[in-house]
């Protein structure tokens, strides 16, 4: 996909393809927002876009629900192309596929907690009865029962941030975008508000879009992360893959404060193979962190490693994750 803002945009989209960067085109007088962006976002997938302001992400996001329409590409959701669709079919896709949740919370200040959340509902035409169920039980999945007769003015931002993800939920779409939902909140509360989606991911499924600007909430959040860079694609991989293979100068720099430690997972610090397992030492999940396995070693100086079909990956030690825990940032 190509977004370029001004007049002159188709030129400006056939001088990108031939691989001119945005600031050579300035003598078209247009913005390039979005340059030669593809990917596919798996059903159930936790799929982040980040990048640093004015990479692009924001116009991305818009142009995946038709709030933007490409200048060239195209945007399918379930093989539908939306691009495609007329405005009474564009509203409908969004009303029964695509949600969205955004920074600033974007609640009706007159309206109670529950009227909010069950607002996406009321825009489809659902009962008042029904709308009301829906709305009082993801109200309830995001830790806000009890709160559904107070106004926005009486939450904080927090909980605020929980409306919006409760009416999101509560129209009960596919796929679930998320525009820099949590970077208005205080760095506590937002962590607890990516450990409330990862547990409510767990049960519910969704397909997310999560964008972001925070690279430590892209690892933690995302299966798969897409890195922006200019309205380019840089790389896209998981936490992972990106820590320790970069595409590139530009993401190795991006890496360079991350604390590998909480990415890392036992999976990456493997001393012994499978077929060299210790039998009887205690068994850890390959996805733990390397942060978080020194805490299982407080009575074995080894763990045997297992992937989530049971079968064993091989050993981990005491000596191996010290080292990684030392190492810190610069673990490879």
């Amino acid at each position: 996909m190509y977004k370029v803002f001004g007049k002159q945009s188709g030129a400006a989209v056939e001088r990108l393809q031939d691989g001119s960067h945005r600031d050579t085109i300035a003598d078209l007088d247009v913005t390039a927002a979005v340059i030669d962006v593809s990917f596919e976002v798996e059903p159930g997938e936790i799929f982040v876009v980040m990048g640093l302001s004015g990479s692009g992400k924001s116009t991305l996001i818009r142009m995946l629900n038709g709030l933007l329409e490409p200048t060239a590409g195209t945007v399918e959701v379930g093989g539908v192309d939306i691009t495609a669709l007329s405005r009474k079919e564009l509203l409908n896709l969004r009303g029964e596929k695509i949600s969205m949740v955004f920074q600033h919370f974007a609640l009706l200040p007159h309206r109670t907690v529950l009227e909010n959340a069950a607002y996406g509902l009321e825009l489809r035409g659902v009962p008042r009865a029904e709308r009301g169920r829906k709305a009082r039980e993801t109200l309830e999945l995001v830790g806000l029962g009890g709160w559904e007769d107070k106004l926005p003015e009486q939450l904080s931002g927090g909980m605020q941030q929980r409306v919006g993800l409760a009416r999101a939920l509560a129209a009960d779409t596919d796929i679930i975008l998320m525009d820099e939902a949590f970077s208005a909140l205080d760095p506590l509360i937002r962590r607890d508000m990516q450990t409330q989606l990862l547990e409510l991911q767990e049960s519910l499924g969704k397909t997310i879009v999560f964008i972001t600007h925070d690279l430590n909430e892209a690892m933690r959040l995302g299966d798969r992360i897409c890195v922006l860079r200019d309205g380019r694609v840089a790389q896209i991989g998981t936490a992972q893959e990106i820590l320790s293979e970069p595409a590139n100068d530009y993401v190795e720099r991006f890496i360079e404060d991350v604390d590998r430690t909480r990415v890392l997972t036992a999976s990456s610090v493997l001393d012994a193979d499978a077929s060299e397992a210790d039998a009887s030492a205690p068994q850890v999940a390959a996805s733990t962190p390397v942060a978080d396995l020194y805490a299982d070693m407080t009575t074995a100086d080894r763990l045997r490693v297992v992937a989530e079909d049971g079968s064993v990956l091989g050993t981990v030690t005491r000596n191996s994750v010290l080292a990684a825990l030392a190492a810190g940032k610069e673990t490879p």
